[in-house]
């Protein structure tokens, strides 16, 4: 079968399975990437694609693309999942990817410090009370949102009043990973900045949004408005030790819990991964110290000898 042929293929059957249009982007872009790799090698047909191809085009991606391990691996995975799928329908007879290894990732997570939280929370109380001005109480709530609940952008941006139970103090939070609502627990202190920022939008406009967050027009703000409001912060912030984006403050919400000696379990639901291998894997970056555990539960503690 002609790689064209099968690529297609297998984006209408990922299509059919109703995966997120932006995976299917994804998919697109990376496997449409590697079918014009190999059609100027002179590999044409899916069955002639060898575990070498596979490893030329992943260092072709490195040396000449630049990418990183992160992204190679990436990569990888999606070859991964388009080859199985030709295995699966009795396209090929085995995967050619299947023993190339993933690159090794020197992985750095960044979160922020209890001195970059207060840096930035400050630096919009004080225009708050200086100049009353409509986006550095919206900001702030947005902050104060992402550090409490550790939700996406795209979930943030989604986020309608309706959402929120001030009674219950739950939030139902729209997945665009899962494609849907997902319920999560709220703190006091977030319901109650979240019930103070409602009351300034009341006042502030005629109207009140059925969206949370806004701009100065009471339109919903896109992912990349808030982009800019984080890239305009990172600016006057100028921290040196760490990005200011969204994503870092969801790195840092599931630190605080895993940190603070949350269950595994209960950060899962919380952070609303698909796996809870995802969440193993953060607990073994920021979990306590294996020698601190041993100390701390093992059987013989209790044993007098």
């Amino acid at each position: 079968m002609l790689l064209k042929f099968a690529l297609q293929d297998f984006i209408d059957d990922r299509e059919f399975k109703n995966l997120s249009p932006k995976t299917i982007v994804g998919y697109k872009d990376i496997l449409g990437q590697f079918v014009n790799y190999c059609n100027e090698n002179e590999v044409v047909n899916v069955q002639d694609i060898t575990q070498n191809t596979i490893k030329k085009y992943l260092m072709y991606c490195k040396n000449t693309l630049g990418n990183n391990p992160t992204s190679l691996n990436h990569k990888l995975n999606r070859l991964n999942a388009f080859l199985n799928y030709l295995v699966e329908i009795e396209v090929i007879e085995k995967n050619p990817a299947k023993k190339v290894k993933r690159v090794k990732e020197d992985i750095r997570i960044e979160v922020f410090s209890d001195y970059h939280i207060k840096q930035m929370l400050n630096y919009y109380r004080r225009i708050k009370q200086r100049e009353k001005a409509f986006y550095s109480y919206r900001d702030y709530s947005i902050i104060v949102t992402f550090l409490s609940t550790g939700v996406r952008l795209g979930e943030l941006c989604s986020l309608k009043w309706s959402n929120i139970d001030f009674k219950d103090k739950t939030i139902s939070v729209y997945s665009t990973k899962a494609r849907k609502h997902e319920t999560i627990p709220a703190t006091e202190k977030l319901i109650k900045e979240l019930a103070s920022y409602r009351v300034y939008c009341e006042q502030e406009f005629k109207e009140l949004s059925n969206y949370v967050y806004t701009n100065r027009l009471n339109k919903p703000m896109t992912t990349n408005a808030v982009q800019n409001v984080f890239k305009r912060l990172a600016k006057i912030m100028n921290f040196k030790d760490v990005r200011l984006t969204a994503h870092t403050f969801r790195h840092t919400f599931c630190q605080r819990c895993i940190q603070s000696g949350m269950s595994t379990f209960a950060v899962q639901k919380l952070m609303r991964h698909s796996s809870i291998a995802v969440t193993e894997r953060y607990s073994a970056m920021w979990g306590n110290d294996l020698r601190e555990q041993n100390d701390k539960h093992n059987p013989l503690n209790k044993l007098e000898i």
